[in-house]
């Protein structure tokens, strides 16, 4: 296991003129020995890129990449001993799975009794153990990714195991168990694992820490618990979440006071807020229902009632503003079009300016 060091960035054009013209813009990580990481963000947001550059299969077109203090920028996958796991399954179809397994380690010289121990273990945490004298050609391809993720965990002296969401082609009956069983193997191996994703259940569920990417740019690093309760900017609010955090346009007041479309929300105990235009945030989760007339509410319209089983999704409109907020399932809900008080200020209200998280 190694720690990596990113002190760089990435341009895919041949000539940079601004920021747009930067896959990933400049940064400065750290993913440190036997963590488990996840680069989660859209379509486009240069985590692909980023985990290539880990890699090797891309050469930074500025700054270094270091691994235990060596700089490792132009070194091969495989002079970095790098372990890859891709979107779609790379096996040998002609091969057993326990063939499949072992081929790594075949490849580099281990004596035969490691190889059976180690392909063993490696089979009996995914579920393989029953499969292992069966031709890899002839089985499904959820089966078969397992066989891949198998290949780029079975190597106990690798750099890191890097995923590129090699969960899209399991059925999603499956996808959980086997989130469950990496968290597992990285708990028992002590691997340095860094996971691709745009899904944010298997970012929060796989990883100890999240790096939430947008634009080419790391706009969060945190633990699930981080990015939920404290997003640090705007788009770390509205992607983490289902639904996301509830955005409203506000303006501070000199005397302390919130205002959105003319109506005070409060003040803010705990917090001095500049004054001007800023953006208050709050999770569904954290929006409540208020008794009409009390202190520091606002009037809003229900505009939709969703019941999801265990717990029930309001959508209210506040001003000229949607919202959303969850009420428990068994809580009697208020019918559309209905007038309803919600309090917005409170101990999980967050206050941004410039997207920025203040204080």
């Amino acid at each position: 296991m190694a720690r990596i060091e990113l002190q760089l960035a990435h341009s895919y054009a041949r000539s940079v003129r601004s920021d747009a013209d930067y896959a990933l813009l400049p940064l400065d990580i750290v993913f440190e020995d036997g963590g488990a990481y996840a680069l989660l963000g859209p379509s486009g947001c240069g985590k692909t890129t980023m985990l290539n550059i880990i890699s090797g299969l891309v050469t930074p077109s500025h700054g270094t990449i270091r691994f235990d203090g060596a700089d490792r920028t132009r070194a091969t996958p495989q002079e970095r001993n790098i372990a890859q796991v891709f979107q779609f399954p790379v096996i040998y179809d002609t091969m057993t799975v326990g063939e499949n397994l072992a081929f790594p380690l075949r490849n580099r010289k281990v004596p035969e009794a490691r190889i059976r121990e180690r392909v063993g273990r490696i089979a009996e945490m995914l579920d393989l153990s029953a499969q292992l004298d069966q031709r890899a050609a002839n089985l499904a391809a959820d089966a078969k990714q397992k066989i891949s993720l198998g290949r780029g965990l079975v190597r106990p002296d690798v750099s890191a195991v890097l995923f590129d969401e090699p969960l899209t082609v399991i059925d999603p009956h499956l996808k959980w168990e086997l989130r469950r069983k990496l968290k597992q193997i990285h708990h028992e191996l002590k691997l340095t694992l860094i996971y691709v994703t745009h899904d944010q259940v298997e970012a929060m569920t796989f990883a100890d820490q999240v790096l939430v990417m947008a634009r080419g740019r790391v706009v969060q690093q945190g633990t699930p618990e981080d990015l939920f309760e404290r997003p640090r900017h705007t788009f770390v609010g509205h992607f983490i979440g289902s639904p996301g955090m509830n955005l409203l346009p506000v303006e501070a007041r000199a005397d302390g006071a919130l205002w959105l479309d003319g109506q005070c929300l409060g003040r803010p105990d705990a917090l001095a807020l500049p004054a001007g235009p800023l953006t208050l945030g709050i999770r569904p989760e954290y929006l409540r229902l208020a008794p009409a007339g009390g202190p520091d509410t606002v009037p809003a319209t229900v505009s939709q009632v969703r019941h999801l089983g265990t717990s029930q999704l309001l959508g209210v409109r506040i001003g000229g503003h949607e919202a959303k907020a969850h009420l428990p399932a068994e809580a009697a809900p208020p019918a559309e079009g209905a007038l309803v008080h919600l309090a917005l200020i409170g101990p999980h209200t967050r206050y941004y300016r410039n997207e920025e998280l203040i204080g």
